[in-house]
Order: structure tokens, then sequence, then C-alpha cells
């Protein structure tokens, strides 16, 4: 079982600004996504990198403070409970300048088998690597 959080930092740019002159709802999901893919390039070994891969089933975020130009955020994620076909991730991004959490997000991964493009079951050593038991 690997429940350890891994982290990366982003800094928020003009471009990831929207209208109401903080960064847009997409962003926080763009940085979800980057978060959990560096996890799993991080952790998962390179033979279950090159026949696995990941598709969003779900995504469910908490906004709770604004983020804007030129914050520095922490994007860490950790893995959660994983039935046959549904690996649930947890993300917080926090800025670096005053801890003040940001957001909160909770999304459902599906394994996907990188030749047939179809859901499939992952070897013993992934699901315990990201999973936990509920």
């Amino acid at each position: 079982m690997h429940e350890e959080r891994f982290s990366i930092t982003v800094d928020v740019q003009p471009v990831d600004i929207d209208v109401q002159g903080h960064v847009n709802n997409m962003v926080y999901l763009r940085w979800v996504q980057d978060a959990a893919i560096a996890h799993w390039s991080t952790i998962a070994p390179q033979h279950e990198r090159e026949k696995l891969t990941w598709v969003v089933r779900r995504h469910e975020i908490d906004y709770k403070k604004p983020a804007i130009n030129g914050d520095i955020i922490t994007v860490t994620t950790w893995i959660g409970a994983a039935s046959r076909l549904a690996f649930d991730r947890h993300t917080e991004m926090v800025r670096v300048s005053d801890g003040r959490l940001l957001a909160l997000a909770r999304t459902v991964w599906c394994p996907i088998d990188r030749k047939s493009g179809r859901p499939t079951d992952v070897s013993p050593e992934i699901r315990s690597l990201f999973s936990v038991s509920s």
C-alpha cells in the first residue's frame, strides 16, 4: 500500500487568469491532472507505464480561495480507495506564500489498456501502488 503524498509546484501565469482577475477553474483541473500524471510517471514501473494509461471518470472540486497572477502553488496528490476500474485520487492546492488552501479535489480515474483503448484490470503491483484499503 502506497499512501505517500506527492507534490509539484506551479507558478500562476497571466494566461491562467480569467475575467474575474483570478485563476480560471479549468486551470485548477489542469493542475490536478498534471500532479496525477507526474505521480504516475515517478512511481509506476516503466513496463506498467508502457501497458497502461488513465482516463478521468469524474472530477469533484471545491474552490476555497482564489489564486492570482504571480502566486506559487503547491499541488499535492495522494491515492484513495479503488474498485476494479475506479481509482480515487485526492488533490489539494495550497498557496505557498501564506499556506492557504485554495482548492480540494477528488478525481476518479479508470485504467486503460494502451493497445486496445479499453478499460482494463491492473496488476497487483499497480493496485498496491495506487490504491488504499477502504
